[in-house]
């Protein structure tokens, strides 16, 4: 009866053994895929590594954007700091000024290098098809 006991406690210790080692092997690999979200103030506060790649997010500042040709320049705020941003492609359809942003990219000599803009809309967004249709209704 004491050696059944002993290999079951063997084969549970086993079992957790390789668990813990499963979940360690995929949070590791995980944490190379992750880009941690952060506003200006937060931004500004840590201590970021150079050629870490995170998301910055807040609002376009009032009278800050500046188009070069495709190059993009702009401030992010959160109405207590500001960052600023610079990026070099065509930027989304619903960016402008005084609206939700979403950037991802690098923070390099307190400049954002962005790669990618992701603009936010409100819940009550409607195309404006939909929008032309429903006045005439």
């Amino acid at each position: 009866m004491l050696q059944v006991r002993k290999n079951r406690l063997w084969k549970l210790a086993l079992i957790l053994l390789l668990s813990a080692g499963g979940v360690s092997l995929i949070l590791f690999s995980l944490n190379s895929k992750l880009d941690l979200f952060y506003t200006p103030s937060e931004m500004l506060q840590a201590d970021i590594k150079p050629g870490y790649r995170i998301k910055l997010g807040g609002m376009v500042k009032t009278g800050s954007i500046i188009r070069n040709g495709t190059k993009l320049n702009f401030l992010v705020t959160d109405f207590s700091k500001d960052v600023a941003v610079t990026f070099d492609g065509i930027p989304p359809d619903l960016f402008k000024e005084d609206s939700g942003v979403v950037i991802l990219g690098y923070f390099l000599n307190n400049i954002f290098e962005a790669e990618e803009i992701f603009a936010k809309h409100d819940e009550n967004y409607m195309p404006p098809e939909l929008n032309i249709a429903e006045v005439k209704i």
